[in-house]
């Protein structure tokens, strides 16, 4: 098992090139199930979750080729339905088959998902979404089974989602381009991953009105074009490598990116005081003033990302004053809080509150990764530090984050992976 060698403190700054969205890419290579021919994603991660959901798909018998970050997806031959437990439980995303392979062939077997260890994510928005447009789902031994109404086709339907769930959002989006009739999708989650998996759906020939609301509108259509398309940059790794310059005091700018993703995060920088810029696919923070309190709250998008929670919660740990931070998404989101005390930083929590008393300077000390968020977290803490910092379980990090000991170290970290002692 490998680790990460960290040696700080350290001013991060400089310039960065932000990766491709791995929220946005899982979706889109499921999508590529829905139509008959080779799909091509440009700008696609090269991450341990996309490679597993390449797995994924060649298991159903589609046909998977990375060529440096472009992935070709043949799906023209898809005899097999069944998404396996063995793999499944690796990541929660690969779920996202249940909807396409649903309404392009009219029956699907998916293992009940597994992925983080923290937080009930419940699979039920889901298997709603899905019985609305008509069709029998049942739970067997630990597999969700579902089968499209006689004839094998969904039928469109107006779905009201309790909760602007992203994941059923994207599941019932695709299922429902191929429904015959109308579908409605009610408090639809808006975060840019559905937005941009709808703009794929529209290449293929789908019929969408409402991108970016709550509220979306799907005329079904008898059959799509494969996709081609690049996948916009990742905005938590944005926002990551942005909240490097107050957990550091340095001057960080991300190239590449989609400035209007980061609303909510800027304006927090700008309310603590720290200086910001932006152009047309940029933006810069800039650190060197220690950072004043906040008040953070998560919320779904355009709020304040809980994927970000982790990362945000570090710059507290080094801000002037006292900062609170409410999870409002998964209310148990806080096992990156034991690993940041043991930084040193003076973290309270009452409930889904996280009350932080910022201090001058966090110390190095041998720390553990607990999932991906916690992972980005620490190393920009640690980078910060003073002292050596060994991150074990750095597996998490390779998730949704490439190469970023290389992208950090050409900010001007001093980061190296190695292999844990026995």
């Amino acid at each position: 098992m490998e680790r990460f060698v960290i040696e700080g403190p350290v001013r991060l700054q400089g310039s960065v090139r932000a990766s491709g969205s791995k929220n946005t890419t899982l979706p889109l290579m499921c999508a590529a199930l829905l139509a008959p021919g080779e799909s091509a994603l440009r700008d696609v991660p090269r991450l341990r979750d996309t490679r597993t959901m390449a797995r994924v798909l060649e298991t159903l018998g589609a046909r998977c080729r990375f060529e440096g970050h472009t992935l070709r997806i043949d799906a023209s031959e898809v005899p097999n339905r069944t998404a396996p437990y063995e793999l499944v439980k690796t990541m929660r995303a690969s779920i996202y088959v249940l909807g396409p392979l649903l309404a392009r062939f009219g029956d699907v077997r998916v293992s009940l998902p597994g992925g983080c260890a923290w937080g009930p994510r419940p699979v039920d928005l889901h298997l709603m979404g899905m019985e609305r447009l008509g069709a029998r789902v049942s739970l067997d031994h630990g597999y969700i089974d579902a089968r499209a109404p006689a004839g094998g086709r969904l039928r469109g339907d107006d779905i009201a989602f309790k909760i602007p769930s992203v994941g059923a959002t994207a599941n019932v989006l695709m299922a429902a381009v191929l429904a015959e009739g109308r579908t409605v999708l009610h408090n639809a989650a808006r975060e840019p991953d559905i937005t941009a998996l709808a703009e794929g759906l529209v290449h293929m020939g789908a019929r969408i009105e409402g991108l970016g609301t709550a509220t979306l509108t799907v005329d079904g259509v008898e059959a799509l074009a494969p996709l081609d398309l690049a996948v916009p940059a990742d905005r938590i790794e944005v926002g990551t490598f942005l909240a490097a310059a107050p957990i550091t005091r340095g001057r960080v700018r991300v190239e590449g990116c989609v400035p209007s993703h980061q609303r909510s995060l800027l304006e927090l920088f700008r309310q603590g005081g720290l200086a910001v810029s932006q152009g047309e696919d940029w933006i810069e923070v800039d650190g060197a003033e220690r950072m004043r309190a906040l008040e953070v709250v998560t919320a779904p998008y355009p709020g304040f990302p809980t994927d970000m929670q982790a990362q945000i919660m570090a710059a507290c740990a080094v801000a002037d004053g006292v900062s609170t931070i409410t999870e409002t998404i998964y209310l148990d989101r806080f096992t990156h809080v034991a690993e940041l005390r043991r930084l040193g930083a003076e973290i309270r929590l009452d409930g889904n509150v996280a009350v932080v008393r910022g201090v001058e300077r966090l110390q190095g000390a041998p720390v553990m990764a607990t999932d991906l968020r916690c992972s980005a977290a620490l190393i920009l803490a640690a980078c910060g530090a003073e002292g050596t910092t060994h991150l074990g379980r750095v597996y998490h990090i390779d998730r949704g984050y490439e190469a970023i000991e290389e992208k950090l170290a050409v900010l001007g970290a001093r980061i190296r992976r190695e292999e844990e002692p026995a």
